[in-house]
C-alpha cells in the first residue's frame, strides 16, 4: 500500500459525505480506506521489525472498532431507520468496500505475477482499487435508487 492509494481512497470518503451520498456508498470508501490503512500499517510495522503475534488480526481490528465505535457515539451508526437488509448501511457498505478493496489488491498482485513482476501502466496499485470503487459505487447507486 502507498500513501497515493491512502489519499486517493480517503478523498472518496470525504467526497461522499460532502455530497450526502447515501451511507451504503459512504460505507464502500470507508471499508477501502480502513482496509488500506490496516494493509499498510501491517507492512509498515514488518518493515520496522515492529511485528507481533495476531498483528494481522489486531491492527484492522484496532481500525474498524475506533472507526465503528467512533460513528456510534457521534450518532452516524446505529440509527433504526438506516438499514439495508437489517444491517447499518454503513456496516454494510464499509464490508462489501472491504471485500472489493482486497479483492482489488488482489487483482493487482495477480496482474504484476502474469506480468513477470511489472506494472502494465503507471499507477496502477492506486487505479485498479480506485476504479473498482467507483464502479461498485456506482451498481450501489442504482441498486438503492431502485429500491
Amino acid at each position: 500500500m502507498c500513501p497515493v492509494c491512502i489519499v486517493a481512497v480517503g478523498a472518496g470518503v470525504g467526497l461522499c459525505r460532502w455530497l450526502r451520498v447515501d451511507d451504503t456508498i459512504s460505507g464502500l470508501w470507508i471499508g477501502g480506506l480502513l482496509a488500506a490503512l490496516s494493509i499498510w500499517t501491517y507492512l509498515w510495522l514488518k518493515k520496522k521489525n515492529w511485528s507481533f503475534n495476531f498483528s494481522k488480526v489486531v491492527v484492522p481490528l484496532a481500525y474498524y472498532l475506533t472507526v465503528f465505535v467512533s460513528l456510534y457515539f457521534l450518532g452516524i451508526l446505529g440509527h433504526p431507520l438506516n438499514r439495508v437488509l437489517g444491517i447499518d448501511k454503513l456496516v454494510f457498505g464499509t464490508i462489501f468496500g472491504t471485500a472489493i478493496f482486497l479483492a482489488s489488491v488482489w487483482l493487482n498482485d495477480f496482474l504484476k505475477s502474469k506480468n513477470q513482476g511489472k506494472i502494465y501502466f503507471p499507477y496502477q496499485k492506486v487505479v485498479i482499487p480506485f476504479v473498482f470503487l467507483l464502479i461498485f459505487s456506482f451498481i450501489f447507486y442504482f441498486i438503492i435508487k431502485c429500491y
